[in-house]
């Protein structure tokens, strides 16, 4: 198989299995929530967070295979800095899983307060990866706005946003409520659907770059 249907195939892959585990997991607890109704939504959803769990280690060996591949088109120190933020990303995604899974496994001999501690400390799973998504996207953003590398400049301008927004959105370390609070819908919505779209169009430029 070709190096560029094999990039196109990773993208894809990892995409499918992270939205798959999204819908898995279904709507989870809100920072606002309550410690009991954070209990509760453990106590009732255990099946729902280790199918989440499974498909998440999933995407994560896909997109591993993804950013070696991406990694190996980039030219020097780009591509150190895009592996290490893809390195960072696994190894945060997988801490904060762990947290989820523990909790649920045995929700019943939880007390709320306890539930509430480590929702708490997995929560700041997002606002502590905007500093591996930004490691990732800022080559891809330079890069594509010198039009290096064969990437195109619009791959610049995509990345780009993204890269602003995951700066942007390091405020979150130090939200306390609503839009901006740790696990919020800046973190979980805003900054991942850009990441995600971000990401997926450096898979497809780099699919058509070593095509050619």
């Amino acid at each position: 198989m070709r190096r560029s249907s094999v990039v196109l195939l990773s993208t894809i892959g990892f995409v499918v299995l992270y939205l798959a585990s999204t819908f898995a997991l279904g709507t989870a607890p809100k920072p606002e929530d309550s410690a009991d109704k954070v209990l509760a939504w453990f106590r009732a959803n255990g099946s729902h967070v280790r199918t989440w769990l499974w498909l998440g280690t999933l995407a994560l060996m896909v997109f591993m295979l993804f950013a070696a591949l991406v990694r190996d088109h980039l030219p020097a120190v780009h591509r150190d800095l895009f592996l290490a933020g893809a390195v960072l990303l696994a190894a945060e995604s997988a801490v904060q899983g762990w947290l989820w899974a523990g909790l649920a496994w045995h929700a019943g001999a939880v007390s709320a307060a306890n539930a509430r501690l480590v929702f708490d400390i997995a929560s700041y799973w997002g606002p502590v990866l905007t500093g591996a998504t930004v490691l990732m996207l800022g080559p891809i953003a330079v890069l594509g706005l010198r039009g290096e590398a064969r990437m195109p400049r619009w791959l610049g301008v995509v990345a780009a946003v993204a890269f602003v927004e995951q700066l942007v959105e390091t405020i979150t370390i130090t939200g306390q409520r609503g839009f901006t609070a740790p696990g919020g819908a800046m973190n979980l919505q805003l900054g991942a659907g850009l990441t995600v779209i971000a990401l997926v169009c450096t898979g497809v430029a780099v699919s058509r770059a070593t095509a050619s």
